[in-house]
């Protein structure tokens, strides 16, 4: 130990703050002890501190409040809270409060040295921790969005147009389709990067504890509410506020969503006074918000201020020229996780990826990258490694001509097949015209005419 760590020792008790001070007297701390917490309290504030060792029941100031007081003026200070009076109940709200370690009196002075020891470690770790964090978010350019398709080149240039200013965004998207992965991407680029991007997902949360989530609590606001707890617009407060599944909100969250973005201020559950925010709000959902507007499920001011500027985020079968990058990113991503390396995708796997419609979007294409190279016997994954694609297809496939029949209506593959041929015609069969006017590669055009079964392609030659 060096004689730079500084430690802070407050009991009531004389002869225990005395027995502390002779079994660390030889750890080389710099010690502060006090047997009135009173002045404990007055010292944290101007003093700086590593870790502290508080009795937890004492008069005029709790250890408890000793505890808040201390990690309010620097959250980083490792505490290690004793008493003659365990409990579980007090060890678990000790835990909850950010103790480090918990001892129960009497403890030997092998326990004290040792439950500080633990604690100067805990605290060096969150020092370090942060360090890193800072060290990679002055470098770092952003998160990674894998693809080359002309829908992703435009996704990409409208973030690039959104995210300098400091406008709402509202992300649409399918399920899987990386909602969040651009709102990170529209924060990093912002002028907010050096901010907070706090994520929150309203459809997890159950609306009764959302609200607390959203904009924080004070002590005694309800029962458990043991302290005061900032919510996710104040600890975004010069960054960004991600609010994933906003459509998932209820009627009086949506309320005060709207009062806290025209108002640009909070107020705490429980509490009487407001707290400025400034914070930028990305929102995202996977439903249509227009349409839960008009049918009363969403308000209709709450939509208008969150779709200043909106984002259509393309589903993965609308791109599947994608799917070889996505692919190869997984693999790469996988590799050292699952200590297995994968150098070829065979031609016939790799059409069974192309092919299959993804309606989990990219979320399903990870998973389903990490079962194949999890399962893979070598280096190579093979169709067989994709047969359950196929097998899914056919059981979507038979339930949507099945529940077509019913209701006398054609499959949906022969409505695109036939609205594709009629294209196909009136651009006289100009492959790119016709391609541009789908808006779909001419590759994918190629496919979907081959999966006409009968001589289409032979009928006409395509021109480019």
């Amino acid at each position: 130990m060096t004689t730079e760590r500084s430690v802070l020792l407050v009991d009531d008790e004389v002869d225990a703050l005395e027995a502390y001070r002779q079994a660390l007297r030889r750890e080389r701390y710099r010690i502060d002890a006090f047997a009135d917490p009173r002045e404990a309290l007055a010292r944290v504030g101007g003093t700086s501190y590593d870790a502290a060792v508080i009795d937890l029941r004492m008069p005029h100031v709790s250890g408890m409040e000793l505890l808040q007081a201390i990690h309010s003026a620097d959250p980083d200070v490792a505490v290690v809270l004793v008493t003659g009076f365990a409990t579980v109940d007090s060890a678990v709200t000790a835990m909850k409060e950010g103790a480090c370690d918990y001892l129960s009196k009497p403890f030997t002075p092998d326990d004290l040295r040792l439950g500080l020891r633990r604690a100067l470690a805990r605290h060096d770790l969150v020092r370090e921790n942060r360090d890193l964090r800072e060290r990679l978010g002055a470098t770092r350019e952003g998160p990674v969005i894998v693809g080359a398709s002309e829908k992703l080149e435009e996704l990409r240039r409208l973030v690039a147009r959104v995210a300098p200013t400091d406008c709402t965004v509202l992300i649409y998207g399918e399920t899987g389709t990386g909602k969040e992965l651009v709102a990170r991407d529209i924060h990093a680029r912002s002028g907010r990067a050096e901010h907070a991007f706090i994520s929150v997902d309203c459809a997890a949360i159950p609306s009764e504890l959302l609200e607390s989530e959203l904009f924080g609590h004070e002590r005694g606001a309800f029962t458990g509410a043991i302290r005061r707890r900032k919510g996710a617009f104040e600890l975004a407060s010069g960054g960004t506020l991600f609010l994933d599944e906003i459509g998932n909100t209820s009627p009086d969250v949506q309320a005060k969503l709207l009062r806290a973005l025209q108002e640009r201020e909070v107020q705490p559950v429980g509490g009487e006074r407001k707290i400025a925010v400034d914070v930028r709000v990305v929102a995202a959902t996977n439903r249509d918000l227009r349409a839960a507007v008009r049918k009363g499920g969403f308000r209709e001011d709450l939509y208008y201020r969150l779709a200043v500027l909106p984002v259509v985020l393309p589903p993965l079968r609308e791109r599947p020229d994608d799917i070889p990058l996505l692919v190869q990113h997984f693999l790469t991503k996988y590799a050292d996780r699952l200590n297995r390396r994968i150098d070829t995708v065979t031609p016939d796997a790799m059409r069974a990826l192309t092919s299959y419609a993804w309606p989990g979007n990219i979320r399903e294409l990870e998973s389903c990258i990490q079962r194949a190279m999890t399962l893979a016997d070598d280096g190579t994954l093979t169709p067989e490694a994709f047969r359950h694609l196929a097998e899914e297809s056919r059981d979507v496939a038979r339930a949507t001509a099945a529940r077509a029949a019913h209701a006398g209506l054609p499959p949906l593959g022969q409505v695109e097949q036939d609205y594709i041929m009629e294209v196909l015609q009136a651009t006289r069969w100009n492959r790119r015209e016709a391609s541009r006017i789908l808006g779909i590669s001419t590759v994918t055009l190629w496919r979907r005419i081959g999966t006409r079964g009968d001589d289409s392609r032979d009928k006409r030659p395509l021109s480019s």
